[in-house]
């Protein structure tokens, strides 16, 4: 049994895994949401939200990190370039492939899409203390990690 509540820690552990996965359609829908007032979908506001952590890559680097195919990226990146928030350019060092470079200048209007979220969230995370912090950043961190090797997994299932 779990310290704080009386139900057993197998329960409990099920009760975290639905309300992850309930956390996880609500993340979609929103993204949509956002997606929708750029002209886009959610797949391609994500793949277009890596490539803020990644850098400049290739088109094939961006189809493995998402596990996405060849052509459904070829797709994002056309959706991305038409509403000018990612360029094509050549690879200097292989005249063969293509890199995808995000641009900045719609940053801005972006961010104000994400700025009633980003304050709901401080606030929702000012009741934790730090220690409590600690262990969401842990979890979060984790799952950061857990979930490309779920995806990978999956994704090898099929071959």
């Amino acid at each position: 049994m779990t310290e704080e509540n009386s139900i057993p820690k197998e329960e409990f552990i099920q009760s975290l895994n639905q309300e992850l996965r309930k956390f996880s359609i609500a993340n979609i829908f929103f993204y949509e949401s956002v997606a929708e007032k750029l002209h886009l979908n959610a797949t391609d506001l994500k793949c277009r939200d890596l490539l803020n952590y990644t850098g400049a890559i290739s088109a094939g680097q961006l189809a493995k990190i998402t596990n996405l195919t060849t052509g459904a990226i070829t797709g994002v990146i056309d959706r991305l370039e038409k509403v000018e928030l990612v360029e094509r350019v050549q690879d200097p060092n292989d005249r063969r492939k293509v890199i995808i470079q995000p641009l900045t200048h719609r940053k801005q209007e972006i961010q104000q899409l994400f700025n009633p979220l980003s304050s709901s969230l401080s606030d929702l995370f000012k009741k934790y203390n730090e220690k409590e912090l600690q262990v969401i950043l842990d979890v979060l961190v984790d799952l950061n990690q857990l979930f490309p090797k779920e995806t990978s997994k999956l994704k090898n299932e099929d071959s």
